[in-house]
């Protein structure tokens, strides 16, 4: 019997500008995608295997990032297919929707647990982008399953509220002890809670993304649509995706090969394959 190919949806809110590349790198890794409008016909939702909440500035960052859209009906929605177990994605922006709505870290589901506050770095504020090295928390969650713990990624960043934080004592505590905390900002060889620049935030603890506790849903503020091709990486790049960059120049083949974000997309199609399988589909 033919195999069936996973399909997501990507989900375009007012103000996104990340979609379409998205798009793109999720077809990368064989899927199916489309994008789909945040007033849309909402019965259109159940059709699809995944989501991503793309990055941008939905409504302005008005109020805060991403507060106006974790309000829209269609988070209420992702909120039901989340609970069959469909995996989740919200990157930068899309990050910050899943936290304001209570998704992610959903320790109690519906509760704002966590935030992602205005960035803190040395002698300047505002947005601020770079290439970052990451180091990988849990395999287990549906954009690192195809990873292994502690090994080092590098993706780029760029935003001006990207810092988790919390009120709650003990919270980020509990978060790592679940495996929750995903990837953390480190050094090139994964050294633990680096400095700015490479902590690009002064995010709590380094930490990158977080999921929710089953794994399935995952906020995480580096862009791995920016990343998806080898072509994309720059060659100064330190670490083994710089060295591979430097490797490929002159070569198209290997440039058009998959990069450090590619892993992600991959991992989310190896999600759902598994989660299929599970169910006793077609994967």
């Amino acid at each position: 019997m033919m195999e069936s190919r996973a399909r997501i949806a990507v989900i375009r809110f007012p103000g996104v500008n990340c979609e379409d590349e998205t798009k793109r790198a999720v077809e990368s890794q064989g899927m199916d995608c489309d994008i789909l409008m945040w007033n849309g016909p909402r019965e259109r939702l159940a059709e699809y295997d995944g989501y991503i909440l793309p990055g941008g500035f939905t409504y302005q960052d008005r109020v805060r990032a991403g507060a106006i859209a974790a309000k829209d009906g269609i988070v209420d929605l992702l909120f039901d297919e989340a609970e069959a177990g469909k995996p989740i994605i919200g990157i930068c922006n899309g990050a910050q929707i899943l936290l304001e709505s209570g998704m992610v870290p959903g320790i109690t589901p519906g509760k704002v647990e966590m935030g992602l506050a205005r960035n803190i770095m040395p002698d300047r504020d505002g947005y601020y982008t770079r290439w970052t090295h990451l180091r990988i928390e849990s395999d287990t969650s549906c954009v690192t399953c195809v990873m292994t713990n502690h090994d080092v990624t590098s993706i780029p960043t760029a935003h001006a509220e990207g810092r988790f934080v919390t009120i709650d004592e003990g919270l980020i505590d509990r978060l790592f002890e679940n495996g929750q905390v995903v990837m953390t900002y480190s050094g090139v060889k994964g050294e633990a809670e680096p400095a700015f620049p490479l902590n690009p935030n002064g995010s709590t603890r380094g930490i990158a993304a977080v999921s929710n506790p089953s794994g399935n849903v995952v906020a995480m503020m580096p862009h791995p649509e920016r990343a998806a091709w080898l072509s994309q990486v720059p060659e100064s790049l330190s670490g083994r995706w710089g060295a591979e960059r430097r490797g490929a120049a002159g070569s198209r083949r290997v440039l058009t090969e998959p990069g450090p974000g590619g892993e992600i997309f991959k991992s989310l199609g190896a999600f759902i394959t598994e989660r299929l399988r599970g169910r006793g589909g077609e994967a």
